[in-house]
């Protein structure tokens, strides 16, 4: 067979010549199958999208259901009964936005926050507010706008020619654990670091764009929840909007059902996607208030928003978010993500203790929610071959893991249990023990 074929996503294609591609037979709960048999527990929750897990029997009935009724139609002109079902639910847990738009995957529910935030500002006549902030270090996605917004150059120089320009607010408070001084009091880096850069662009920002207390893609960063609650407050009081892009961190990832609920932030904007479908379909939305949606509701045809993707609000994929979130709420969530915090905190602990003496030490060792993290330091710089050495031996041990540069990460599904925790740290321990340093 011609694997080749397949040009895999963030993925360097000579790579597979040392390292081949992973041929899947099946998947079930925490684990994946390989065509050879050879079972992997899937450490990274395929992405992060993989909240339910894999082949979720609810989830499987409840598309079954769906498909009987029909698949898709034109959103454009069009409602009914689930998709109802599922605004009114996603709703219901963020107060002060009630109004969904339907994209596809992250990035383009990205790409609708920052349009609409820039289209409320022509029509209210405020032509002076069209640049947008981020977060240095943030990352959004791959297409054009989420890309503009994002600071990873790995993702994104390559195509700086095709951006528009943004600022990033430098400076950021990260920390370890909730302990930490800054968690909850930032206030002298605040007026010290941040303030000075905020005060002199407040009056031409139309957005602030975070990920909400992680950055997932630069290495599970963690910050200061009293840093989000200070950048949020003072965009309310600039009239700033601000975006939430829990893509990542939504969907009880990080314990309650948005990471803004740790700083208590209310946004303007919030884009889903991953957890939200359980990895079954692509889904993303765009949730905004009543205030935003009221801009446009009087207006021309010619103000109308018209961002608009062909399968938006495809039947099959709201079907499965509605029934994920009717899972969630059943079994209430928040309280086992908790617990799974301290075990993967154990772990992670247990983890910097089993490596001693093997050439790699721990750094920074962080866990909030359903994710863990730490840096590995190898007493010199990390390669891209130090990456795949490390994905090849975890295979190895029969773990799916994937390190964001020297960042070792755990982010598995959430419903992932105690004793598979335990072979997920037991097994990155083996890891380690082999993965001397050249």
């Amino acid at each position: 067979m011609n694997h080749d074929i397949f040009w895999n996503p963030c993925s360097r294609p000579k790579d597979f010549e040392q390292f081949p591609r992973l041929s899947i037979q099946a998947a079930s709960g925490s684990w994946i199958t390989l065509t050879q048999g050879h079972r992997l527990l899937d450490g990274i929750a395929s992405w992060w999208c993989k909240s339910l897990g894999h082949g979720h029997p609810r989830l499987k009935h409840a598309l079954e259901k769906q498909m009987a009724r029909f698949e898709h139609v034109i959103g454009a002109n069009t409602t009914h009964e689930i998709m109802e079902q599922f605004c009114a639910k996603l709703c219901a847990k963020m107060p002060g936005l009630s109004h969904v738009a339907f994209g596809s995957d992250g990035a383009s529910s990205v790409e609708m926050a920052l349009k609409m935030s820039l289209h409320t500002r022509k029509i209210l006549g405020q032509t002076h507010k069209t640049r947008f902030l981020a977060l240095q270090n943030g990352y959004h996605g791959e297409t054009s706008g989420a890309l503009s917004v994002s600071d990873l150059g790995r993702f994104k120089v390559p195509y700086t020619p095709m951006l528009f320009p943004s600022l990033m607010l430098k400076n950021i408070p990260y920390v370890n654990d909730l302990d930490d001084p800054l968690e909850k009091d930032c206030s002298d880096l605040w007026n010290t670091q941040i303030l000075p850069q905020l005060l002199p662009i407040a009056s031409f920002l139309t957005a602030i764009i975070l990920e909400p207390l992680v950055q997932g893609a630069a290495g599970m960063k963690i910050y200061s929840a009293d840093f989000l609650r200070r950048v949020a407050g003072f965009a309310k009081a600039h009239g700033i909007h601000v975006i939430a892009d829990e893509i990542m961190t939504g969907v009880y990832r990080t314990g309650p059902f948005l990471a803004c609920e740790h700083a208590g932030v209310f946004p303007d904007f919030v884009c889903l996607s991953k957890g939200l479908t359980s990895g079954w379909l692509p889904l993303s939305v765009m949730v905004t208030s009543p205030e935003i949606y009221q801009i446009f509701y009087e207006k021309s045809f010619e103000d109308t928003f018209l961002h608009s993707h062909t399968f938006s609000g495809n039947a099959l994929a709201v079907a499965l978010g509605l029934e994920v979130l009717t899972i969630f709420e059943e079994e209430l969530w928040p309280c086992k993500i908790k617990h799974l915090e301290q075990d993967l905190k154990d772990q992670m602990d247990q983890l910097s203790i089993g490596c001693a003496g093997s050439g790699v030490q721990l750094k920074n060792i962080r866990a909030l929610g359903a994710i863990a993290a730490c840096e590995m330091d190898l007493g010199r710089a990390w390669t891209h071959q130090d990456t795949l050495r490390f994905s090849h031996h975890a295979l190895r041990e029969g773990l799916l893991l994937r390190p964001l540069g020297n960042t070792l990460y755990w982010a598995p599904p959430l419903n992932i249990t105690p004793d598979e925790v335990k072979m997920l740290g037991a097994g990155t321990v083996r890891v380690l023990g082999k993965f001397m340093p050249d």
